[in-house]
């Protein structure tokens, strides 16, 4: 309109200047850049949450003896002791290797492979020991592995080859669930140390 008074050249040359400014707010340097994409890329990765409240996510550790893998729930598994010295006891079942010391007391020391029909190993690794709630037993192992989580949805049934009453699943990599209470309550890892003159 004539007269109006307005400097037409004036405001474009500072919406452009405006659009320029908002634009430059919105730029993310290659580190931000980056830092959203990784918070993105964990997000996607997260597990629904629906698995973790029907209680079938359980942490275990995993451990390898006698040429076999397992998986222990933790809640079993007390201390690991990486440098243990155990007494063997001679004439002992296959499953007994020995005794060692744990914070005064006496525990007994087994190998998982006789129940499971296999020979003993010889080499000597960290000791788990387990129990529930106070320690029981402490078992030896050649390695103990790393702690992951079980998913219930992803096991499959023990192999009808092994001790179902010890094993409650399979990973797919072959490796054997324990079940810690039967495991803890198997006659034949219960030992009577008064007749060995240690209690």
């Amino acid at each position: 309109m004539p007269g109006s008074g307005i400097d037409w050249d004036a405001a474009r040359a500072r919406l452009a200047r405006l659009a320029a400014a908002a634009q430059a707010e919105d730029a993310l340097s290659p580190a931000e850049a980056l830092a959203v994409l990784d918070a993105r890329a964990r997000a996607l990765a997260r597990e629904p949450g629906v698995e973790a409240e029907t209680g079938t996510l359980r942490e275990a550790v995993h451990f390898r003896t006698a040429g076999q893998r397992y998986a222990l729930e933790s809640r079993f598994v007390l201390e690991v002791v990486r440098a243990a010295e155990v007494v063997p006891l001679p004439g002992a079942p296959p499953a007994l290797r020995g005794l060692t010391l744990l914070h005064g007391e006496v525990l007994p020391v087994v190998e998982l492979a006789p129940l499971f029909g296999r020979a003993p190993s010889e080499a000597a690794g960290p000791l788990l020991v387990i129990g529930a709630g106070r320690p029981e037993l402490g078992l030896r192992t050649e390695e103990v592995e790393e702690v992951t989580l079980l998913r219930g949805r992803t096991l499959l049934p023990p192999p009808s080859t092994v001790d179902t009453s010890l094993v409650s699943a399979a990973e797919e990599d072959g490796t054997l669930v324990l079940e810690g209470e039967a495991l803890l309550g198997d006659s034949r890892l219960v030992f009577d140390l008064s007749d060995e003159g240690v209690v």
